[in-house]
């Protein structure tokens, strides 16, 4: 790859939403490359699970699978982060390793961080038996002894979630005043059979490798076998802002505005999976990948007929 090399189209990221995109441009003939900065969302898991097909299968094998899928068509892939992109004529990005490429369009598929509770022991059990997602384990830790890291007034929704689960479910509310709680809350958590635990969350307990419980700051330990929590989602959007692309408020953070295909407000950029919205499991990361794609040959092929000759 030289310095100014050109491809057609840039892809931002090499989780589930860039490979699907980068799959079906390279089975459409586009000359394509994937940037992956190799720090996928889902990596903490053993698991992901939904996936029609691909229930169960582990996260470090489903994106092997893609490189080597993405692979067959001519698809480039580089272990390297975009830090800078600029618009003229066509898009200019600045790789971490100081090379430079150029693209006619642009795929943004660099996902969200999740910023654990500092609780300790959720960040060295997130992904085992500390989780934030029903549909993602739910059924793999199902009927256990559940307590719910509550971060925001939110979780209590979470907490109802869960009891779909597990009928033994605790709401630790943390650093949530009780006040916090609406009339309606605490009467759905009633109904739902949830018990509400006052008090700020000292640590989890782990015995031999096995979570055993959630310890208050006043000592108290309830003993509980998994616990759900949220991370604050924080959104990758640093090069869509570079663009100047239009981001809106969520109660995630804020996310690109964007089309049904994923569109962004700034022409020729696509946002896809995570970097697109909070919500997009696997499966719907590598669907919309698979729409921008799809959009984004039409308009090129486009583009080049009515070219002037």
């Amino acid at each position: 790859m030289t310095e100014t090399e050109k491809y057609e189209v840039i892809v931002v990221g090499g989780g589930a939403a860039g490979l699907s995109a980068a799959l079906v441009l390279g089975r459409s003939r586009r000359r394509t490359l994937v940037l992956d900065g190799g720090e996928p969302r889902n990596a903490p898991a053993a698991h992901m699970q939904g996936y029609l097909s691909r229930d169960g299968m582990s996260p470090a094998e489903f994106l092997e699978i893609g490189r080597e899928e993405i692979a067959r068509y001519g698809v480039e892939l580089v272990q390297d982060r975009a830090v800078d992109v600029t618009r003229g004529e066509d898009f200019t990005v600045v790789l971490e390793s100081g090379r430079t490429v150029e693209a006619r369009r642009l795929v943004i598929a660099t996902g969200l961080k999740d910023e654990l509770p500092k609780v300790p022991g959720v960040a060295e059990r997130f992904g085992r038996d500390v989780v934030h997602c029903p549909y993602c384990h739910g059924w793999e830790v199902r009927d256990q002894a559940f307590g719910v890291l509550a971060t925001t007034p939110m979780s209590v929704h979470q907490a109802l979630m869960v009891s779909q689960w597990s009928k033994d479910v605790t709401l630790f509310l943390h650093t949530v005043a009780e006040e916090e709680l609406s009339d309606e809350d605490l009467r759905r958590l009633a109904a739902a059979g949830v018990k509400v635990v006052p008090g700020e969350v000292a640590e989890l307990v782990v015995e031999e490798d096995r979570l055993t419980g959630v310890r208050l700051v006043d000592g108290t330990t309830h003993a509980r076998e998994v616990v759900f929590t949220a991370p604050r989602a924080v959104p990758q959007t640093g090069l869509l802002e570079r663009l100047g692309a239009e981001l809106q408020e969520s109660p995630f953070g804020a996310y690109p505005v964007v089309d049904p295909t994923g569109l962004t407000s700034v022409p020729g950029v696509w946002a896809v999976g995570n970097a697109m919205g909070f919500a997009e499991q696997v499966v719907n990361a590598a669907a919309g990948g698979y729409r921008a794609a799809a959009t984004i040959n039409a308009e090129l092929l486009i583009a080049d007929l009515d070219a002037p000759s």
